[in-house]
């Protein structure tokens, strides 16, 4: 491989300077774009919470349609991101929706809890008495936390040169 002398007197390869020769103009238009790229992703993130409020909120409708109560078993194996229950239906036959209980906040495995699912579907089952006015706060608060860093942080990353 050649070499080639820098002004510094070392020595660096041809084919690394022709590779930052090459990445150079890349990074220069992604600094540019930096700020736009952190307010796009701080709007992608909004619309991602605004559609599962509309989602939640969707959901609801669906069970409010065809509503029923049962009471259902908390069961072990639950995460932070779902919460599994077991209940039997008014068809007799016992379900254990595959996406876990709409807003668990406050369930522990082993409690028995008041559920209102779907007769058509009880794949859709909430809290009894929980919607999804229950998710638009948190999900309010991150949207104001998620601008209240993109926008200082977006001017700086603008106004830094």
């Amino acid at each position: 491989m050649t070499t080639s002398p820098t002004s510094s007197g070392t020595t660096r390869t041809r084919a690394v300077d022709e590779l930052a020769d090459l990445v150079r103009p890349a990074l220069r238009a992604l600094s540019r774009a930096a700020p736009r790229i952190v307010l796009g992703v701080a709007a992608v993130l909004t619309l991602l919470a605004g559609s599962a409020l509309v989602g939640a909120a969707l959901d609801d409708r669906a069970i409010a349609a065809n509503e029923a109560v049962a009471q259902a078993q908390v069961l072990d194996g639950s995460t932070f991101l779902r919460t599994l229950v077991q209940f039997t239906a008014a068809d007799g036959q016992a379900h254990t929706p595959e996406l876990g209980v709409f807003y668990p906040r406050g369930l522990e495995a082993g409690a028995t809890v008041a559920v209102e699912y779907d007769v058509t579907n009880p794949d859709l089952v909430r809290v009894a008495g929980r919607t999804f006015w229950s998710g638009t706060l948190p999900l309010g608060l991150g949207v104001v936390v998620v601008w209240a860093l993109a926008l200082p942080y977006s001017w700086w990353l603008r106004h830094r040169h």
